[in-house]
This record gives C-alpha cells, structure tokens and sequence, in this order.
C-alpha cells in the first residue's frame, strides 16, 4: 500500500502544519480548503516556517524551493480523485467531519486511506458513514506539527492491519514518533491532557490561587515547559471546552464536567492567544 500523493483538508495551523511535513518529506500535497484566500494562507505560514529554517541553517534553499513546487492548492474536493491518503484537518465537529468523509468515500479511488487529525472524536463513528470502514484511521499530529515528534494512530473498530502498518510507516518517513492507541474519547494525549488543563481552571475559579501561580507550580514543580493556564490559550478555549464535552458525554463521568469559568469565557469570546485574550491577554 504505497503512498506517494497526500491530500491535506483545512489548511489551518495544524492541516497547513501537516501539508508542511509531508511535502518536506518527499509526497506531493494537494492543500485543500473551502475557499481560496484561506488555501493562500496556509500557504504563506508554510513558506513563512521554512524560510525561517533557512535563515536557521535548518534547510537550504534547494530543499525550500523543493518543498513549495510539492504543494498544490486546492478548493474542490474532487481533487481526492489523485490521491493516495487524504488526512482530513478540519474543525472539530463531528457534524461536518461526517460530511466531508461521506463526500470523499464517493470521490477518492477504492485503494486511498482516509485519515482524520480529530483530536477527541471517535473514528469508528466518522468510518461508518463511508463504505471503506476499514481505510478509515486517525492520524493525531501534535502542535505545532514541523516540531512535535508524536503522532497518536487511531484504529476504528474495522481498521485493516495494512491501513495502519501504511499510515505507521507514513508517519515514520515524516520523522515523527508514531504510537498506537484504541478508540476511546480523547484517546491518550487529551483524556490526560484535558482533564489536568480543567483541573487547573478549576483551582483558578476556586481561588485557590492566581493564573500565573498555578502556571509557576506547574512549571518549576512539574517540570512542564509551559503552565496548563498558558497552554490553554495557545490550544484554543473553544477547543479544550469542545474536548471535554466530548469526554463527559464519552464516558458519562462527572470527572470530565467542563469547569463554569472555561464556558464562560468561550461564551466571552475569550478563546486565548488567537482572539488577543484567554486566560491571560495578548498584544
């Protein structure tokens, strides 16, 4: 099962971020979004990351120039038509996740893996809108994807061992460190990662202490690059309040109920670093 032709839906931070490792990997990567404008700026981050390795030394730029002329952009997804694996990057919601895997069971070609970066949502769920079922995976890239190692692979109920060993060995030619994991909500990375992030605001809510103390225990107490308040507004409010709504309604447990003050501030509008305000304020 050969992948030589990639196709990237959402080109975003984390589908322009994906697009970028597969194109420097070799693959040629058709970039697709709903409209060309937000194709273009996917784009422009990509050219922007590399020239910035360029200028690191990180690159030459031979492969800079390499690495633009493998990536085609596109708006229609029967450009799936060509593709070998199409690794869906869209918004998380299950909703429109459902739509675009039905829409790209009856355009792509019989062979062509379908793989979603879905951080939380079940794969068996989006497989069973297609009639590949077991073509249907999850390839969880971390952020910012050039720079994390892991890629979380996650096996629908229906999975073929081919689909996942093709997707592993993708992952590894990308030089990314890949893991297996079973579908369950959030699967590793976010049902530990989510939960703690909640149990942070919680203490923030609480009173227990300020943001940036409970940043500081976490940092030099935990040894944690970065404060769970602080990574918070960098993944987005929206999204980790998306995420733990999934693992409550997943598992059914009180453990996963998103903290009031999370709600209240997506309600706000205070989404973090990309709407200038979350947990802390951003110029």
């Amino acid at each position: 099962m050969a992948i030589k032709r990639v196709m990237v839906i959402g080109a975003g931070q984390m589908g322009s971020g994906i697009a970028q490792v597969c194109a420097r990997g070799g693959y040629d990567v058709v970039l697709n979004d709903v409209k060309q404008e937000f194709a273009e700026k996917g784009l422009a981050s990509i050219t922007k990351n590399i020239a910035r390795s360029v200028d690191k030394g990180k690159m030459t730029e031979e492969e800079k120039e390499g690495v633009l002329s493998r990536l085609t952009l596109s708006t229609n997804l029967e450009d799936a038509k060509n593709v070998d694996i199409v690794i869906e990057a869209a918004v998380e919601n299950m909703t429109i996740k459902k739509d675009i895997f039905s829409k790209l069971d009856s355009i792509a070609p019989e062979h062509t893996i379908l793989a979603t970066n879905t951080s939380s949502l079940p794969i068996t769920e989006i497989a069973a809108v297609t009639k590949r079922p077991e073509k249907v995976i999850g390839m969880h890239f971390m952020n910012p994807v050039p720079v994390m190692k892991l890629v979380e692979i996650i096996r629908g109920l229906a999975t073929a061992d081919e689909v996942y060993q093709a997707v592993e060995d993708m992952s590894k030619s990308l030089s990314k460190v890949p893991v297996e994991v079973n579908d369950f909500p959030g699967f590793v990375s976010n049902r530990v990662l989510m939960p703690m992030i909640n149990e942070a605001i919680y203490t923030l809510y609480e009173g227990v202490a300020s943001k940036e103390a409970i940043d500081e225990v976490m940092k030099l107490g935990m040894n944690h690059p970065m404060g769970p308040l602080t990574l918070a507004d960098f993944i987005g409010l929206d999204t980790c309040l998306y995420i733990m709504e999934t693992l409550h309604e997943g598992f059914g447990d009180d453990k996963y109920r998103p903290c009031p003050l999370l709600r209240k501030y997506v309600k706000a509008g205070w989404l973090g670093k990309k709407t200038g305000r979350g947990f802390y304020e951003y110029s």
